[in-house]
């Protein structure tokens, strides 16, 4: 850097830059990263990663498309497109390949297609931390709306109905509603019932519908079916998935985006393209080599989603087990890798010994005493009072790939001994945090 001219003054700028807050979800790998390096045993319960290898068939296809260094067109290429569409058609969605866009990554094309359809957008609450953030910065206002009861990832149709209508009349204009299925954070699926009331509200005022459905492959029932609006509203519903989740390739930023088909479709893609083409050019050309591998579905890559299904069901089962030993209200997870304990029943008790009066207080808690690293519920919209947290059990499959297939390869992975050592961790510490204060010390970190 050249050194500053003795005559040149010192300026400071007149303003700052504005301030986005770092996502909670990568906040709290830095806060438990923090606690390693003191030298406390962490138990890893925040980030949403899915905790498992590479599968090795990937891999291949990766390396061997190494060499791709062009551009592409901005939707993706014609392999990955094609793939999609039959990843899509085979879950009872029909789909054309000309309706699908590919980016670098779902939250990318969550962040553009905001940008295309513009105005106010409705979110649940509680729902994953980036739709309230990537609507305000787009210049939105994200409106929270509660689910029903158990289901999370939906806003309640009849409550949903009313925000609209309520911010219209305060001159708001709202153009889109984003929905989970199955849900992050609660690991619940919202019913077929739910999910056509809400197709049939989002008719009645004119909305359309981002369903991010990244977690559809991770359902524990076999057989379950993921109620999708685009079956019931499918000329306003944008679908989008990822690898990050079924595949755990988060890192290799590669997402999909289903468009309606019809004239708003057509519209949307042209937009989205035009947003698309000034934001990331296309997405990396080896990647979308991989892709289109992956949701062409081999054989290989079909068993080993299911056995991440299974070893997901598992330890998110025993984990919620623990909670409610604990004292904790838990909806029993049906999808995905999360629980969402609700410790009001408790909440007495932890505010006489701990001090604890809000989530945010119970996960400091958590973290700082007991190196237990989780997500309060108002990080994802809840309301600060309510006791209810986040928990992502995926990164106690183990310390290394070779732990972590043989978690996956298990029958019993609640009982191999690292993640037994996990789960024994995590019952001494919710049993001292429901303590009282005369209980005696609490468990060292």
């Amino acid at each position: 850097m050249p050194a500053q001219e003795e005559s040149e003054p010192v300026r400071p700028l007149p303003f700052a830059p504005r301030p986005v807050a770092l996502s909670a979800t990568l906040a709290v790998n830095e806060a438990i990263a923090r606690k390693r390096r003191e030298g406390v045993r962490v138990l890893p319960l925040g980030f949403g990663e899915a905790g498992i290898p590479i599968h090795p068939a990937l891999t291949r296809e990766l390396g061997g498309a190494a060499g791709r260094g062009g551009y592409g067109p901005v939707a993706g290429s014609a392999a990955l497109r094609a793939a999609a569409a039959g990843y899509w058609s085979r879950r009872g969605l029909p789909t054309d390949p000309s309706t699908i866009v590919a980016g670098p990554g779902s939250k990318p094309l969550l962040y553009a297609l905001l940008t295309s359809l513009g105005g106010d957008v409705v979110v649940a609450s509680p729902s994953w931390v980036s739709y309230a953030a990537q609507a305000s910065l787009v210049g939105a206002e994200p409106i929270r709306v509660a689910t029903p009861r158990g289901e999370g990832g939906v806003p309640s149709p009849a409550l949903l109905a009313d925000a609209v209508v309520r911010a219209r009349a305060r001159g708001r204009e709202v153009r889109a509603v984003v929905v989970t299925l199955p849900d992050n954070p609660t690991g619940t699926i919202a019913s077929e019932q739910t999910v056509r009331r809400l197709c049939a509200v989002a008719r009645e005022h004119g909305l359309a519908i981002i369903s991010d459905e990244i977690y559809r492959d991770l359902v524990h029932e076999p057989g379950r079916q993921v109620p999708s609006p685009a079956r019931y509203a499918p000329e306003r519903t944008v679908v989008t998935t990822a690898l990050s989740k079924n595949l755990a390739a988060g890192g290799w930023r590669l997402g999909v985006a289903r468009l309606p088909d019809g004239p708003f479709g057509r519209a949307l893609r042209d937009s989205l393209l035009g947003v698309a083409s000034e934001m990331w050019s296309s997405a990396p050309a080896p990647m979308q080599h991989a892709a289109a591998y992956a949701f062409a579905e081999p054989p290989e890559l079909v068993e080993h989603v299911d056995r991440s299904r299974r070893l997901h069901a598992a330890i998110t089962g025993a984990v919620a087990d623990r909670f409610a030993a604990a004292g904790a209200l838990v909806t029993r997870p049906e999808a995905a890798f999360y629980v969402y304990p609700d410790f009001g029943p408790v909440r007495d008790e932890l505010c006489a010994a701990h001090g604890v009066r809000t989530a945010a207080d119970l996960t400091d808690l958590l973290l700082e005493r007991y190196g237990v690293g989780v997500l309060p519920g108002s990080s994802f919209g809840d309301a600060p009072s309510a006791l209810r947290m986040r928990v992502a059990p995926s990164q106690l499959y183990g310390d290394d790939d070779e732990q972590r297939l043989a978690a996956l390869a298990s029958p019993a992975p609640a009982a191999l001994p690292w993640i037994a050592d996990a789960l024994n961790r995590l019952s001494d510490v919710l049993a001292d945090l429901s303590a009282t204060v005369t209980a005696g010390e609490p468990v060292p970190a």
